[in-house]
C-alpha cells in the first residue's frame, strides 16, 4: 500500500503482486484508506487468479 499526491489531493493504492512471477493480480485507488480498499484489492487478485 502507498498513497500518490493528484491533483485532486492524496490517493491511497492498494496492489497484490505475485512475488515470483512479478505479475500485478489486484489494485485499487481510494481517497480513503479504510478495509474496503484492501478487500477490494483482494477480491480483484481473487477473481483474476481463481486459485
Amino acid at each position: 500500500m502507498t498513497y500518490i499526491w493528484t491533483l485532486q489531493g492524496w490517493l491511497y493504492l492498494a496492489v497484490v503482486v505475485d512475488l515470483y512471477s512479478r505479475q500485478i493480480f489486484g489494485w485499487h485507488l481510494n481517497r480513503q484508506l479504510k478495509t474496503a480498499l484492501v478487500s477490494r484489492t483482494l477480491m480483484m487478485a481473487v477473481n483474476l487468479r481463481t486459485p
